[in-house]
Protein backbone atom coordinates (compact mmCIF):
# COMPACT_ATOMS: atom_id res chain seq x y z
CA UNK A 1 0.00 0.00 0.00
CA UNK A 2 1.38 3.56 -0.51
CA UNK A 3 1.43 5.84 2.11
CA UNK A 4 -1.45 8.01 1.25
CA UNK A 5 -3.62 4.38 1.55
CA UNK A 6 -2.12 3.03 4.52
CA UNK A 7 -3.16 6.84 6.30
CA UNK A 8 -6.91 6.65 5.30
CA UNK A 9 -6.89 2.88 6.61
CA UNK A 10 -5.79 3.20 9.54
CA UNK A 11 -7.43 7.01 9.93
CA UNK A 12 -11.05 4.81 9.26
CA UNK A 13 -9.99 1.91 11.72
CA UNK A 14 -8.32 4.39 14.06
CA UNK A 15 -12.44 5.81 14.26
CA UNK A 16 -13.94 2.27 15.38
CA UNK A 17 -10.85 1.39 17.39
CA UNK A 18 -8.85 4.29 18.48
CA UNK A 19 -5.32 3.81 19.76
CA UNK A 20 -5.65 0.07 20.04
CA UNK A 21 -4.80 0.09 16.54
CA UNK A 22 -1.21 -0.35 17.94
CA UNK A 23 -2.46 -3.82 19.26
CA UNK A 24 -3.06 -4.78 15.07
CA UNK A 25 0.19 -3.28 14.35
CA UNK A 26 3.04 -4.04 16.76
CA UNK A 27 1.93 -7.45 18.09
CA UNK A 28 5.79 -9.47 18.42
CA UNK A 29 3.24 -12.47 19.68
CA UNK A 30 1.28 -12.55 16.27
CA UNK A 31 2.96 -10.48 13.80
CA UNK A 32 0.58 -9.42 11.24
CA UNK A 33 0.71 -6.85 8.06
CA UNK A 34 -1.52 -4.93 5.63
CA UNK A 35 -1.62 -5.97 2.09
CA UNK A 36 -3.11 -4.96 -0.83
CA UNK A 37 -4.76 -6.98 -3.51
CA UNK A 38 -7.04 -5.10 -6.58
CA UNK A 39 -8.83 -2.52 -4.41
CA UNK A 40 -9.21 -4.78 -1.20
CA UNK A 41 -7.63 -4.68 2.06
CA UNK A 42 -6.01 -7.56 3.80
CA UNK A 43 -4.78 -8.09 7.53
CA UNK A 44 -2.72 -10.94 7.06
CA UNK A 45 0.11 -12.68 9.43
CA UNK A 46 3.33 -11.99 8.44
CA UNK A 47 4.31 -15.49 7.21
CA UNK A 48 1.36 -16.18 5.36
CA UNK A 49 2.23 -12.59 3.59
CA UNK A 50 5.68 -14.14 2.93
CA UNK A 51 4.27 -17.68 1.69
CA UNK A 52 2.05 -15.84 -0.97
CA UNK A 53 4.38 -13.94 -2.67
CA UNK A 54 5.34 -17.66 -4.11
CA UNK A 55 1.91 -17.03 -6.06
CA UNK A 56 1.14 -14.55 -8.99
CA UNK A 57 -0.97 -11.25 -8.09
CA UNK A 58 -3.46 -12.29 -11.32
CA UNK A 59 -3.93 -15.46 -9.21
CA UNK A 60 -4.25 -14.38 -5.61
CA UNK A 61 -8.25 -14.15 -5.34
CA UNK A 62 -7.74 -13.89 -1.20
CA UNK A 63 -5.14 -13.66 1.37
CA UNK A 64 -6.06 -13.41 5.23
CA UNK A 65 -8.87 -11.01 6.48
CA UNK A 66 -10.50 -8.56 4.19
CA UNK A 67 -10.23 -5.66 6.49
CA UNK A 68 -12.87 -3.00 3.64
CA UNK A 69 -12.13 -1.56 0.00
CA UNK A 70 -10.72 1.23 -1.63
CA UNK A 71 -13.85 3.06 -3.69
CA UNK A 72 -13.42 4.67 -6.88
CA UNK A 73 -13.46 7.59 -5.36
CA UNK A 74 -10.13 7.00 -3.10
CA UNK A 75 -12.16 6.16 0.19
CA UNK A 76 -11.94 3.50 2.24
CA UNK A 77 -15.06 1.47 3.55
CA UNK A 78 -15.06 -1.59 6.19
CA UNK A 79 -16.13 -4.19 5.39
CA UNK A 80 -18.50 -6.90 7.60
CA UNK A 81 -15.61 -9.18 7.82
CA UNK A 82 -13.38 -6.83 9.91
CA UNK A 83 -15.78 -7.17 12.40
CA UNK A 84 -13.83 -9.71 14.83
CA UNK A 85 -10.84 -7.24 14.65
CA UNK A 86 -12.80 -3.92 15.58
CA UNK A 87 -15.00 -6.09 18.42
CA UNK A 88 -11.72 -7.37 20.03
CA UNK A 89 -10.17 -3.75 20.48
CA UNK A 90 -13.46 -1.91 20.32
CA UNK A 91 -13.01 1.86 21.91
CA UNK A 92 -16.88 2.67 21.86
CA UNK A 93 -19.72 -0.02 22.55
CA UNK A 94 -23.47 -0.02 22.09
CA UNK A 95 -25.50 -3.36 23.26
CA UNK A 96 -29.04 -4.00 22.12
CA UNK A 97 -31.93 -6.07 23.80
CA UNK A 98 -32.94 -8.75 22.11
CA UNK A 99 -36.04 -7.14 20.92
CA UNK A 100 -33.86 -4.74 18.67
CA UNK A 101 -31.37 -7.57 17.22
CA UNK A 102 -33.56 -8.53 14.35
CA UNK A 103 -34.15 -5.12 13.17
CA UNK A 104 -30.21 -4.43 13.06
CA UNK A 105 -29.68 -7.22 11.25
CA UNK A 106 -32.04 -6.94 8.82
CA UNK A 107 -30.21 -3.74 8.53
CA UNK A 108 -31.59 -1.06 10.23
CA UNK A 109 -29.94 1.24 12.61
CA UNK A 110 -30.05 1.39 16.04
CA UNK A 111 -33.28 2.93 18.48
CA UNK A 112 -33.66 4.60 21.57
CA UNK A 113 -36.07 1.48 22.38
CA UNK A 114 -33.42 -1.68 21.50
CA UNK A 115 -30.52 0.05 23.29
CA UNK A 116 -29.82 -2.03 26.73
CA UNK A 117 -26.15 0.19 27.59
CA UNK A 118 -23.53 1.69 26.11
CA UNK A 119 -20.17 2.89 26.83
CA UNK A 120 -19.90 5.99 28.53
CA UNK A 121 -19.00 9.37 27.05
CA UNK A 122 -19.16 8.13 23.09
CA UNK A 123 -19.23 11.38 21.10
CA UNK A 124 -21.26 12.08 18.67
CA UNK A 125 -20.09 10.96 14.78
CA UNK A 126 -17.60 8.04 16.59
CA UNK A 127 -17.32 4.66 15.92
CA UNK A 128 -19.65 2.39 17.71
CA UNK A 129 -19.94 -1.64 17.53
CA UNK A 130 -22.96 -3.32 18.41
CA UNK A 131 -23.09 -6.01 20.76
CA UNK A 132 -25.99 -7.85 22.09
CA UNK A 133 -26.88 -8.32 25.54
CA UNK A 134 -24.80 -11.71 25.34
CA UNK A 135 -22.00 -10.06 24.16
CA UNK A 136 -21.96 -11.24 20.61
CA UNK A 137 -20.78 -8.67 18.07
CA UNK A 138 -23.42 -7.82 15.80
CA UNK A 139 -22.17 -5.38 13.75
CA UNK A 140 -20.65 -1.60 13.81
CA UNK A 141 -21.64 1.86 12.76
CA UNK A 142 -21.55 5.63 13.84
CA UNK A 143 -23.32 7.02 16.71
CA UNK A 144 -25.50 9.63 15.73
CA UNK A 145 -25.89 11.43 19.12
CA UNK A 146 -23.55 11.51 22.28
CA UNK A 147 -23.95 9.46 25.25
CA UNK A 148 -25.80 12.32 27.14
CA UNK A 149 -27.90 13.27 24.37
CA UNK A 150 -29.12 10.09 23.61
CA UNK A 151 -29.92 9.55 27.16
CA UNK A 152 -32.92 12.36 26.43
CA UNK A 153 -34.00 11.01 22.62
CA UNK A 154 -37.26 9.66 22.51
CA UNK A 155 -37.72 5.73 22.10
CA UNK A 156 -37.90 6.04 17.97
CA UNK A 157 -34.43 8.40 18.09
CA UNK A 158 -31.66 6.86 16.51
CA UNK A 159 -28.77 6.31 18.80
CA UNK A 160 -25.95 4.36 15.87
CA UNK A 161 -26.32 4.40 12.00
CA UNK A 162 -25.70 0.89 10.74
CA UNK A 163 -22.51 0.40 8.74
CA UNK A 164 -22.68 -3.29 8.32
CA UNK A 165 -23.98 -5.68 10.26
CA UNK A 166 -24.06 -9.54 10.21
CA UNK A 167 -26.79 -10.26 8.25
CA UNK A 168 -24.72 -8.63 5.29
CA UNK A 169 -23.46 -12.36 4.76
CA UNK A 170 -26.77 -13.44 3.86
CA UNK A 171 -28.14 -10.61 2.10
CA UNK A 172 -25.02 -9.47 -0.27
CA UNK A 173 -23.81 -13.36 -0.37
CA UNK A 174 -23.50 -13.03 -4.30
CA UNK A 175 -21.64 -9.74 -3.82
CA UNK A 176 -19.69 -9.88 -0.68
CA UNK A 177 -16.47 -11.51 -2.13
CA UNK A 178 -16.59 -10.12 -5.42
Amino acid sequence: MTEEETKVVFEKLANYIGRNITFMVNNPDDPHVFRLQKDRVYYVKANVAKLATSIARKHLISLGICLGKFTKHGKFKLHITALPYLAKYAKYKVWIKENGEMPFLYGNHVLKAHVGKMSEDIPEHAGVIVFSMKDIPLGFGVSSKSTLEAKNLTPTGIVALRQADIGEYLREEDTLFT
